[in-house]
């Protein structure tokens, strides 16, 4: 079960008061359109004098400066320790060599070079460095190393670095050093900013690198702790997005988590949001990498029944009744927390959970939140097909189709139709396209129908499966009256039934696939 499709991105932290004022019309400063084209020029001029070609000898020769200037700085700390002013020039010029070596970022090729001259474990020791401007500096440097844009298409030389850096435990000096900052400090919130940062490019590179940091330091510790804090801010936006991505493709972060109360941090974390919207495209943002965690939480079965211990179903009822930003992420959560755990199911029906869903789902904004609301009353259907929804519950989710005249089973022939249209105007289009000689593999096609409708349609025609196999001569008269009022039969919703079942894909494993071609085959047959 894919989580989501998580676009990563990184946002700018307030750089703090000693950043450059933005200046208004109202301060007295005015805009103006005038540019000379002089000092362009020269500036031009200038910097075509700065560039500076890195080559294997460029390679060297800031190296051996770098490590002339390393030991120049250990050498005066030693032998003025009670005089700091002693040693203050040296930390300068180590300062400048390591915002030369930046320069490196553009010639990545040469990294196994870099690790080869033996200089990489020099550069991350000094992250532990008594002056953390110096450990800063580190920061700085490696998140340019190790940057997506300076590694595009060089994927072995990142390798290298990487295994490099890690072998010399880059990992636990990065968050060893992140410990002693302090964001009320600007400078210090960008380099605890540029350190997730490198973590995440180091993810990136190797994912492997994911479970490590996890388990050689107490990073996962201090994630939770920034989620916790009430307000919103930078710090915290990152910190639910680094967590999303260490627990994407790892059980052993998500059980870990788990074991550290992380359901209950994560459900503080979106319970701030239960009655209110975000303000801003960012905190919106952050809300979705919460969510993302839990539904990452909610894979392995031993922190399905924490969620549900820590009232985490009545949390995701109560977002669902309020209509906020969170609904359709609430269904989301619900739908990985009952996955194979016949207990959360059970606990939504006993509060009243259908109730709410249903009525949702036949208000008016329910069509733009149409797939989340498909899939979770799929599974639900699933459940009572499959007998793992018994008695008065299982009656109690029937009944939902039944009362008030059947609406909702009107309301999902309205989605069938609908979807349905959708997909045969596309299907159209991709004939006229082969008949103007574009051609299309069938994959593609299939894609192209997936992406005007297809899912949703899908969906709908599954559940409609699930309701006729309940062997209701009511709903099943309802759904052959609405079908036959489009000029539809049984065997439009059987042709569906059948390319769902012939698509089906094994992301869940052969067995699982198996099983779901096995359930639509039954609905095939039935109809």
């Amino acid at each position: 079960m894919e989580v989501s499709n998580h676009a990563r991105k990184r946002k700018a932290i307030d750089a703090g008061p000693n950043s450059p004022p933005s200046y208004r019309a109202s301060d007295g400063y005015e805009p103006t359109n005038a540019v000379d084209l002089s000092l362009l020029e020269e500036l031009e001029k200038s910097s075509h004098h700065q560039v500076e070609a890195v080559d294997l000898k460029t390679l060297k020769k800031l190296v051996l400066s770098f490590e002339r200037r390393l030991r120049d700085n250990i050498a005066a700390r030693l032998k003025y320790v009670e005089n700091p002013e002693k040693f203050a020039d040296s930390e300068v010029d180590l300062h400048d060599e390591l915002q030369k070596l930046k320069i490196l970022a553009g010639a990545p090729e040469l990294y196994p070079e870099l690790v080869a001259s033996n200089t990489v474990p020099s550069i991350v020791n000094l992250l532990s460095h008594e002056n953390a401007d110096i450990a800063n500096d580190v920061v700085q440097l490696l998140q340019d190393l190790t940057d997506e844009d300076a590694l595009e298409d060089n994927d072995e030389p990142a390798r290298v670095l990487v295994d490099a850096l890690v072998e010399n435990n880059v990992l636990e000096l990065l968050v060893q050093n992140m410990n002693r900052l302090s964001e009320g400090d600007p400078d210090e919130a960008a380099a605890i900013y540029a350190t997730l940062t490198v973590i995440e490019n180091l993810v990136e590179v190797k994912p492997a690198v994911a479970e490590m940091v996890c388990e050689r330091t107490k990073l996962l510790r201090w994630l939770v702790l920034k989620i916790k804090v009430r307000d919103f801010e930078g710090i915290k936006q990152y910190a639910s997005e680094i967590l999303a991505i260490l627990l994407q493709n790892s059980t052993a972060n998500q059980k870990r988590l788990g074991q550290m109360n992380g359901v209950d941090a994560v459900l503080e974390g979106v319970a701030m949001y239960k009655s209110k919207d975000p303000k801003t495209p960012d905190e919106e943002e952050m809300l979705e990498n919460l969510f993302d965690v839990l539904c990452c939480l909610l894979m392995p079965l031993e922190n399905k029944e924490r969620f549900v211990n820590a009232e985490g179903v009545e949390l995701m009822i109560i977002i669902m009744k309020q209509k906020k930003y969170a609904y359709g992420s609430a269904i989301r959560a619900l739908d990985f927390a009952m996955t194979n755990y016949p207990p959360a199911c059970e606990r939504f029906v006993d509060v009243m959970g259908l109730k709410t869903a249903f009525a949702a789902f036949m208000g008016k904004a329910s069509l733009s939140l149409s797939i989340p609301f498909l899939i979770f009353t799929e599974h639900f259907c699933y459940l009572a097909s499959a007998g793992i929804l018994r008695g008065s519950r299982r009656d109690r989710l029937l009944s939902k189709f039944v009362e008030n005249e059947y609406e909702k089973i009107d309301r999902l022939m309205e989605l069938y139709i609908r979807y349905s249209d959708r997909v045969r105007s596309e299907a159209e289009r991709l004939d006229q396209l082969e008949l103007d000689d574009l051609e299309l593999d069938e994959d593609e096609k299939y894609n192209r129908k997936l992406e005007s409708g297809l899912y949703s349609l899908q969906l709908v025609a599954v559940i409609l499966g699930h309701i006729w196999c309940s062997e209701h001569s009511g709903m099943r008269a309802r759904i052959e009256l609405l079908l036959k009022q489009q000029k539809l039969s049984k065997d439009d919703v059987k042709e569906i039934l059948q390319e769902y079942h012939d698509n089906l894909g094994d992301v869940e494993g052969a067995e699982e696939k198996e099983r779901g071609q096995a359930r639509i085959q039954l609905f095939i047959s039935a109809m």
